[in-house]
């Protein structure tokens, strides 16, 4: 089978038993009432909605089912050495399987995250710390730019100072010298930023207090995909946001370390098929989430370590965090279709100039 999907969805590769997953699926599926599923928008957002609103969802919950039934029966038959007889319809449920279970992309809410089964179940256990990090990181809000309202993800790496991609500052900042080298960079005419730490499904947009100006761009990497913004964390006698932890050094075994990415995916059918994204994330884009996965290898010759989260166009200056010690291991950048996704190892800058000037919170 070939994989269609921008993570890496050979299921066993992600699953240790593809029987119990399945199993695990269509126990879920019995359970379910569509009636009082949740749906897009909260219950205040289907009532303004009305009969038409609920027909739809009603139908999208129905889609969904239908899908992972077919999944699970894909899982079955690759469990048997049958992967011949897996048909489209149930290798698409496989995918879906993957993206929603093994490689899930978690609304958060609150700052916090529902509780996972399977594999994920381990997040529980890292609860406290989790929120901490989902905490400093925002998505990067623009005005007066002609086609967007946000530009990607960034995430705060030193008092007043956040991360995000050399693609995403792009979109509303230009080099004063006009060749995209290493000089200063400002704004473009009549085009700001800001970093709103909010963004929430089902949450009450504009808090000021989650919102920080972008004032400053301190500088665009020369050489790999990552710029440093200055962000005003202590507007209105507020106290300053506190920076995450970036690691100075590489963890012990890669691959397969288990990490996570928070960040803000938009719907992207560059990278995957419209309506299929349509039915599995049931039309939630543009929010916080957060997405687990492992890392899948390191090319460091290209500054390059891959991971295989599930993620998105949107998700573009996510931090790759790990999930044993919170750290940021990579600023992710990009992904290909049906390979995976790729992220800057961090700590190969430790004595990078331009992240010692901003003084990167290294541990």
């Amino acid at each position: 089978m070939t994989a269609r999907s921008p993570v890496a969805t050979r299921p066993e590769q992600v699953f240790g038993d593809l029987r119990e997953v399945a199993a695990r699926v269509r126990q879920a599926l019995e359970a379910e009432v569509p009636e009082s599923a949740p749906l897009p928008g909260g219950a205040a957002g289907l009532a303004q909605a009305g009969a038409a609103a609920r027909e739809i969802a009603a139908c999208a919950v129905q889609e969904r089912a239908r899908v992972l039934a077919a999944g699970a029966r894909g899982l079955e038959k690759l469990a048997e050495g049958r992967a011949d007889d897996v048909d489209e319809d149930e290798y698409f449920g496989v995918e879906a399987i993957v993206l929603l279970e093994g490689r899930p992309a978690i609304l958060v809410q609150g700052r916090d995250f529902p509780s996972q089964q399977g594999d994920w179940a381990v997040l529980d256990g890292h609860r406290p710390a989790i929120r901490e990090s989902l905490a400093r990181v925002g998505r990067v809000d623009v005005e007066g730019h002609p086609r967007l309202a946000w530009v990607g993800t960034a995430f705060l790496v030193a008092p007043g100072v956040v991360m995000t991609n050399r693609h995403v500052a792009a979109e509303f900042t230009a080099s004063r010298d006009g060749d995209g080298g290493g000089g200063a960079w400002t704004f473009r005419p009549g085009m700001s930023a800001r970093l709103d730490l909010a963004e929430e499904a089902d949450t009450a947009a504009g808090d000021p207090s989650l919102e920080f100006a972008v004032t400053e761009v301190i500088g665009i990497h020369p050489d790999v995909d990552l710029a440093l913004l200055r962000v005003d964390t202590a507007a209105d006698g507020r106290a300053p946001a506190t920076p995450l932890a970036v690691a100075a050094d590489p963890p012990g075994d890669l691959p397969g370390r288990p990490v996570y990415v928070v960040g803000y995916p938009a719907e992207d059918g560059r990278r995957n098929e419209p309506e299929a994204m349509r039915r599995i994330f049931m039309d939630v884009y543009n929010v916080k989430r957060l997405q687990p996965g492992t890392t899948t290898g390191l090319a460091p010759d290209r500054l390059t370590v891959r991971h295989d989260c599930s993620t998105l166009g949107g998700n573009s200056g996510s931090p790759v965090f790990d999930l044993a010690d919170h750290r940021v291991l990579g600023l992710h950048y990009g992904g290909r279709y049906g390979f995976g996704n790729y992220a800057v190892p961090l700590w190969e800058l430790v004595d990078d100039p331009l992240l010692a000037r901003a003084g990167i919170n290294w541990v």
